[in-house]
């Protein structure tokens, strides 16, 4: 008797092995394409499997659910949209909702993108969209959750790649991507902050203008020291990108009449700083501006390769100013020639 109750138990204990085996393996639908699925927030995992039983996924929702409850997933559940395709077996589905393995948007912020830039990057990756965008980017009361204490969001988005899962909240995307930057602005640059006397918002708006005006890494710290030296004469820092902040793009150039717009960012018709960042400087920039060179230039002037040439005073930086210009007439005379003999 005892010989027939273990065979029937090893024979029933097989049974269940194989088919949950046969279950967990065999894919519900082979010949069906891929498709985002969405798993919505707050659904259980029990609502969860359900949903993909009805979807035609699996076919076995208790298993599934059992399957949660023992490796604890069932208390884990990523809401979010995940690619499904017929071929995958229950099993595979069961290890993307454990682990998690939501579609994920890729975007890159680099160095100098402004709010209109990512904006329009965040809306090309589907990641958020332009009037949630501009709901959050100067709302008062989500910056001081984000304690930000500036007119906007500009400068405070880290320059670096992200992964956002595809229906992130616009809140979220926003909250990673300060709190990147405050990582980054560890203890040694916030220590350096508070000696210099300094804040938050106005390092990053001062490293901001060396952001676009610097090319080369090695004149950040120059640069930044022009200004440095401007501020404390009390002299305007007439730096050309803040001339066009609002206005148009940077990279549409800069002319003499947009020199004259009457914005509250433009250091040709204001002293001291503007309110806030004109773009997202990148760490480098932010060192230099905690860390500024030790010259007594208050001038520059591109040399249009990239360096600049720097002055103490104003007689130098018109000598400067001839000796670009000549320079760039020789290349460009030298160019036409080129393209006549060619």
């Amino acid at each position: 008797m005892k010989r027939q109750l273990a065979f029937f138990i090893t024979v029933s204990l097989g049974l269940i092995a194989l088919y949950v085996l046969i279950e967990f393996s065999t894919p519900a639908s082979p010949s069906r394409g891929a498709e985002e699925v969405h798993i919505a927030q707050g659904m259980t995992f029990r609502q969860a499997a359900a949903f993909l039983k009805q979807k035609g996924y699996i076919t076995d929702t208790r298993l599934f659910v059992l399957a949660a409850r023992l490796t604890g997933a069932d208390r884990r559940l990523k809401p979010g949209f995940y690619v499904l395709n017929g071929s995958m077996s229950p099993w595979t589905i069961f290890e993307l909702l454990k682990n998690g393995k939501l579609l994920q948007n890729e975007v890159t912020i680099v160095e100098g993108d402004s709010l209109l830039e990512i904006r329009q990057k965040l809306a090309d990756k589907r990641i958020m969209s332009a009037a949630d965008f501009d709901r959050l980017a100067t709302d008062r009361d989500f910056l001081a959750k984000l304690n930000i204490d500036a007119p906007s969001l500009e400068g405070y988005l880290f320059p670096d790649t992200y992964m956002f899962p595809k229906g992130e909240t616009p809140e979220h995307v926003f909250q990673t991507m300060v709190e990147r930057l405050m990582q980054e602005y560890g203890g040694r640059l916030r220590a350096r902050t508070q000696a210099m006397g300094l804040n938050l918002n106005t390092v990053l708006t001062l490293a901001s203008i060396v952001e676009k005006e610097a090319v080369q890494d090695s004149e950040r710290p120059i640069i930044a020291a022009v200004f440095y030296n401007r501020l404390k004469k009390s002299m305007p820092l007439q730096a050309d990108p803040t001339a066009v902040y609002g206005v148009k793009p940077f990279c549409e150039g800069v002319t003499s009449a947009d020199l004259k717009s009457c914005t509250k960012y433009n250091t040709y018709r204001i002293k001291g700083l503007p309110p806030g960042p004109i773009d997202s400087p990148g760490l480098k920039s932010i060192k230099a501006v905690l860390y500024p060179a030790k010259v007594d230039y208050l001038y520059f002037v591109s040399n249009y390769d990239g360096t600049h040439t720097f002055s103490e005073t104003y007689d130098e930086h018109k000598e400067a100013i001839l000796h670009a210009r000549a320079e760039l007439k020789g290349k460009e005379d030298e160019e036409a020639k080129d393209n006549q003999t060619h």
